[in-house]
């Protein structure tokens, strides 16, 4: 029986519901040393002296490093493929501080009480410098976020005299000239704000020497090969002398993409030969680890007053903070994961410029730019719609990219989607009919409804390659060696699935081993929406040439053709003869094969086939204080094949959630002198269970040739559409359009007495 779009159970949700799973503190040693840092408490500032005499008297304090007991190689914390194209420009500790929370000092000390007392005794003194807050007036300020060179592996515009970190200009036709034969022509402004991971398990790494004197790293990473190379350039070391172990991971969500925290703790064992452990508490990892970019979006766009959309021009501004982690690639996607969706176009273009600031930086985070540039695409498309007097569902049914085209923009060739039907079926689900655009209930209060499209892609095309490898086991059972790290989403299960299909077995005989350097192939990690495309066809090709294998060695050993025989998982056999899986695999311990049968396959796309999302929203909003509750939120996704529709579900509704916190109530905000003040989950609201109404989740199935078993991604997709969505919404509502995220009642309540 399939085990392909089955909705079976997690492999470890049980055991995470009774709090069994280990992480990476519970592998920690009790006397390992206990790591803390010193930051920063000036957001750009010159160390002219640093004293650490004292703190080295401190009872129980092992070491303290500045930044001149470090290495000096610069590097890049983004968890990339090798060559990054993120810039070389961190230092371990340097002397120049470029963010509030910045690096000064590493305490290791035997317990945490001790090392926070040493950190108070080291005195700093600070050359205070002017600092860049505002993104809007960093390029060309007086202010040098880096003064010195910094070195790229590709050309990515990078104009660091400017504070410019990368430059994008794509184009595509002839814009003024298209723009001027356009009935109606429609521009706004967006601005998106900072968003934080907001993970439960917060940044942590533990390290020790293994008995060969090689560095083990067990950290709470979604990229243990990245990690690895970064540790080996950061502290000039050869790589086959680290090993990178991932156990359970508490969430991500993109934040552990940036490789933190490792480092630190790689410094203090190698210099001093004793394991050692750093944990961020939650102020930590709210003020200096990384957010999602802040950006400006301005979007144009031309149509005729059909509603046929000719033109989408984006220009657009990035805050990657200090230091420019994912500045380039995060911002590419902007404009690579909306403007394809709409295939009338006869010119597009995506132009701007990504900014150094005084600020956290920046990294990853679901949704990785097509997020904000969905916000304000869709925004826009909704305002397009208002002014031709036309229904939002209808003016994108006219536009949207069909099974088999090629997008004008970016050239994409879509081999799967069906937004007609996750459209129309959304219209149905939400009763889009009857409540377009609003109902004023009588009592203060209105009703409204919004929706949105969206779509992300599937693994990073050309660039990524997962390998995996499975083995026939002496017992008959199989082992699945796979570098992807599974973070709480369920992808070991979704492999599994995939292994257990092809060899026509159950789950219980399919032992997955993850993430593990010096045990697993090689594997990006899970990021960009790649486990189930990208790593996912690896497990088939993989399973398929073990299976090939065992059918082999069973028709040898029945003396027919391998054309002949038949294979069901448990034997192969012909006609009244056969041989059970379980003797094929006693042959190579003790029979006469001696040939363990394994496995082996890498898989890496040309292509980056897009997920699609339909996203509805009803909203209830009372017109006296601007509050807006989410009555119900419905999701349409075309995800190719559903592997596993319990989890893909699941996946749907916790981005959904994260997307409403964007929309509504999460913000990093920061002072003018570059404090953060959202920097505890007291300030810095997410969503809770009473905020997010009803949330409904259906599938629109296709088939994507180059996916496995025709799947494609889900992980991001899901966060993108109730920004814009909600956004409509509102202005079907009240009447105003909100342009500055998040939407939170004083600025919608302002709005209306505007």
């Amino acid at each position: 029986m399939s085990l392909i779009g089955k909705s079976i159970p997690k492999t470890d949700g049980m055991a995470i519901a009774t709090g069994k799973p280990v992480y990476t503190d519970d592998l920690a040693a009790k006397d390992a040393l206990v790591i803390k840092i010193l930051r920063s408490p000036h957001a750009n500032a010159k160390i002219i002296n640093i004293d650490t005499k004292r703190a080295m008297l401190v009872p129980g304090v092992e070491c303290v490093f500045t930044y001149k007991d470090v290495p000096n190689t610069r590097f890049t914390l983004a968890g990339q493929s090798y060559p990054e194209p993120s810039p070389y420009d961190r230092l371990i500790l340097e002397d120049r501080v470029r963010y509030v929370g910045d690096e000064v000092a590493i305490v290791a000390a035997v317990d945490e009480k001790t090392a926070i007392k040493a950190l108070k005794m080291i005195k700093v003194e600070y050359e205070v410098l002017d600092a860049v807050i505002d993104f809007e007036t960093a390029i060309d300020s007086k202010t040098l976020v880096h003064e010195e060179d910094r070195h790229c592996n590709f050309e990515i515009g990078m104009q660091r005299e400017r504070n410019i970190v990368s430059t994008h200009n794509y184009e595509k036709g002839d814009i003024e000239k298209t723009l001027s034969e356009c009935d109606v022509v429609v521009e706004e402004t967006y601005y998106t704000q900072a968003q934080a991971q907001g993970m439960m398990e917060t940044y942590r790494a533990y390290n020790y020497l293994d008995h060969m004197g090689r560095l083990v790293v067990v950290s709470s990473t979604q990229i243990p090969f990245h990690v690895r190379r970064h540790l080996s350039r950061a502290l000039n070391m050869p790589s086959s002398k680290i090993r990178v172990i991932k156990p359970r991971i508490g969430g991500g969500f993109g934040g552990k993409q940036t490789a933190c925290v490792e480092i630190f703790t790689a410094l203090v064992t190698l210099k001093t030969g004793k394991p050692s452990k750093i944990i961020y508490d939650r102020k930590e990892t709210f003020n200096s680890s990384n957010s999602r970019h802040a950006m400006k979006l301005n979007v144009k766009v031309g149509a005729m007053n059909d509603g046929t959309i000719k033109v989408i021009d984006i220009n657009a501004l990035s805050d990657t903070g200090a230091y420019g982690e994912h500045a380039s690639t995060t911002f590419g996607l902007v404009g690579e994961k909306t403007m394809p969706m709409y295939n009338k176009l006869e010119a597009s273009r995506f132009r701007g410029n990504v900014v150094y600031t005084n600020k956290m930086p920046a990294g990853a985070f679901r949704g990785y730019g097509a997020t904000q540039g969905c916000y304000a695409v869709e925004s826009t498309i909704n305002l397009l719609s208002s002014k031709l007097g036309m229904d939002p569902t209808e003016v994108r049914l006219k536009n949207i990219i069909h099974e088999g085209e090629t997008s004008f923009a970016y050239n994409k060739a879509i081999n799967s989607v069906n937004l007609v039907e996750c459209i129309n079926k959304g219209k149905e689900l939400i009763g889009w009919g009857e409540k377009y655009p609003s109902k004023d209930l009588g009592n203060g209060k209105v009703r409204s409804v919004g929706m949105a499209l969206t779509m992300q892609g599937s693994g990073i095309a050309g660039i990524d390659t997962s390998s995996v490898e499975v083995r026939l086991n002496d017992d008959g059972n199989y082992t699945l060696y796979v570098g992807s790290t599974d973070m709480g989403t369920g992808s070991d299960t979704i492999l599994a699935q995939m292994a257990g299909d092809i060899l026509e077995t159950t789950m219980d005989k399919i032992i997955v081993v993850s993430a593990d350097t010096d045990i697993v192939p090689y594997d990006p990690g899970s990021y960009a929406s790649s486990t189930t495309y990208v790593t996912g066809m690896a497990v088939v090709k993989a399973c398929q040439e073990l299976k090939s294998k065992i059918i082999k060695l069973g028709s040898d050993r029945l003396g027919v053709d391998k054309e002949l025989v038949e294979f069901d998982g448990d034997k192969i056999s012909f006609e009244d003869k056969s041989i059970s899986i379980f003797d094929i695999a006693v042959d190579f311990t003790v029979g006469p094969n001696k040939n363990q049968l394994v496995g082996f396959a890498s898989h890496g796309s040309p292509v980056s086939p897009p997920p699609f999302i339909a996203g509805f929203v009803e909203t209830e909003i009372d017109k006296e204080t601007g509050k807006v509750e989410l009555v119900d939120y419905v999701a349409v996704v075309d995800c190719g094949t559903v592997i596993n529709k319990n989890l893909a579900t699941i996946q749907t509704e916790g981005g959904i959630v994260q997307g409403i916190g964007m929309a509504l109530f999460e913000e990093v905000r920061y002072t003018e002198d570059g404090h953060m003040d959202t920097n505890t989950f007291m300030q810095y609201k997410i969503p809770a269970r009473c905020d997010v109404g009803n949330i409904r989740v259906e599938f629109v199935e296709t088939h994507e040739p180059t996916g496995p078993f025709g799947a494609k991604s889900i992980g991001e997709v899901v966060v993108n559409s109730p920004l814009p969505a909600i956004q409509e919404a509102i202005y079907n509502g009240v009447g105003v359009r909100i342009n500055t995220l998040p939407m939170t009642p004083e600025k919608i309540f302002m709005a209306i007495n505007k």
